[in-house]
């Protein structure tokens, strides 16, 4: 696993110049943490960024839960059910 080196700014970086301070945000795909007197402020990161964020969450928090359904001996339903199932939401939308 990569550790994640955060890349920083300060906030006269958003003051003096936004589109740039945007554009960098949104070139880099990651999180920029906003310093203000030296001391970390914000995390700020493109829309994006914002949203893969989100879904991973989402898809972290499916997967727990599938996990304590597993765990309960919850039955699971069968995998071509599932999947006819999800084609035929698509086919119908």
């Amino acid at each position: 696993m990569v550790a994640f080196m955060p890349d920083v700014k300060p906030s006269t970086s958003i003051r003096h110049d936004y589109n740039a301070f945007s554009r960098h945000c949104r070139e880099s795909q990651q999180p920029v943490m906003v310093t203000k007197n030296g001391e970390a402020d914000l995390v700020v990161m493109s829309v994006d960024v914002y949203q893969k964020m989100l879904a991973r969450q989402r898809l972290g928090q499916m997967l727990s839960e599938v996990d304590r359904e597993i765990a309960a001996g919850t039955p699971m339903r069968d995998f071509e059910e599932v999947f006819a199932s999800i084609e035929k939401r698509i086919a119908d939308a």
